[in-house]
């Protein structure tokens, strides 16, 4: 079949032809992908960004956000069907450990994270167990709700954390309407009645934001935190949710932050930089967020299945991987980038 793997890192990934994964053991579930997202986090894999975290043995597979049609099943699996539409929770987990447990599968003591650290999407087919499919609606098409895997899970997650601390009224801005703002704006919309004030760089990007639910669009040209405490009346939003994490978007978010604000950290890729005295004064707090649980990727798929949630997408064949990347890169994508096989 064919993959798209990582060869090296500083450079392009590569077209192979691998052999299809195997049913090797009673829960596994291969899936003939639909859809495949392509994620900043891929470019930050081709960078070496992950090389030590993940420890995985080049050549691999990457692509982390998957949906597709069940190709085939173990004796035991009971959940889903062969031919039966599928997204695919980011993580294969154990279902025994503490965490697992507890619903809180994201921080499994003993996952895989297919394209990070073992073979990923960016295939015709993937392996992956019954404890990480999550059937669709028939309405939904794999490769529109691809990268609600990953990017929309991520958004989820964080979104819906935001929520439970947010009141009506209260305001929260979202730095980002890229490909996990807009999922994230869509999701606040739908489960708060929070103000939502989006910031971008992009013009194109805030016109979108405003037009799925934002109630303010602030173009960043330099007056954004300035914009921002206007709006609040110079306090600061109740919650900042930061999608970029880099390029000054963190010191412009702590900005506008008000006291006891809670600062929710997505994007990544630079240093918080905050006087530990101003932590401390204000009591502000800033909350890391991994993806998301086995949970969280039904109550997200509820809402696509409503039409609460919807992928903005680019598709590309699987083999122009490339120019989906190098789109990506130059932030030639609104919405989301997606291969198909």
């Amino acid at each position: 079949m064919r993959a798209v793997q990582v060869t090296g890192y500083h450079r392009n990934l590569q077209l192979n032809d691998v052999p299809e994964p195997k049913i090797t053991g009673p829960l596994d579930v291969v899936v003939r992908i639909g859809g495949a997202g392509v994620c900043r986090t891929d470019l930050h894999i081709l960078e070496g960004q992950w090389a030590e975290k993940s420890g995985v043995l080049l050549p691999y597979t990457i692509g982390h956000e998957n949906a597709g049609w069940v190709h085939a099943i173990g004796d035991a699996v009971t959940n889903v069907a062969v031919g039966d539409k599928v997204i695919l929770h980011p993580l294969i987990t154990c279902g025994l450990c503490r965490a697992c447990r507890s619903g809180d599968d994201v921080h499994c003591e003993a996952s895989a994270f297919p394209g990070i650290d073992t073979d990923g999407g960016y295939a015709d087919y993937l392996r992956t167990t019954a404890r990480s499919v999550v059937r669709i609606d028939d309405g939904l098409e794999p490769a529109d709700v691809a990268a609600l895997a990953d990017a929309g899970l991520t958004a989820y997650h964080a979104a819906a954390k935001a929520a439970r601390a947010l009141r009506p009224g209260a305001v929260c801005v979202l730095i980002g309407a890229g490909g996990l703002g807009h999922i994230g704006i869509q999701v606040l919309k739908a489960i708060s009645a929070a103000t939502l004030v989006v910031v971008d760089r992009n013009q194109a990007a805030v016109d979108l934001a405003v037009e799925i639910g934002a109630d303010h669009g602030i173009v960043a040209d330099g007056t954004q935190v300035e914009q921002v405490r206007a709006l609040t009346g110079r306090h600061g939003a109740e919650a900042v949710i930061d999608f970029v994490g880099e390029g000054g978007a963190t010191a412009d978010g702590i900005e506008m932050l008000r006291r006891a604000g809670n600062y929710y950290v997505v994007g990544y890729g630079e240093n918080l930089d905050v006087p530990t005295i101003d932590v401390i004064s204000t009591e502000i707090n800033f909350i890391g967020n991994l993806v998301g649980s086995y949970n969280d990727l039904q109550d997200l798929m509820e809402l696509a299945a409503r039409g609460k949630v919807a992928l903005h997408t680019t598709k590309y064949p699987l083999e122009e991987f490339q120019q989906a990347l190098d789109d990506l890169d130059r932030g030639l994508v609104r919405g989301r980038a997606i291969l198909i096989p």
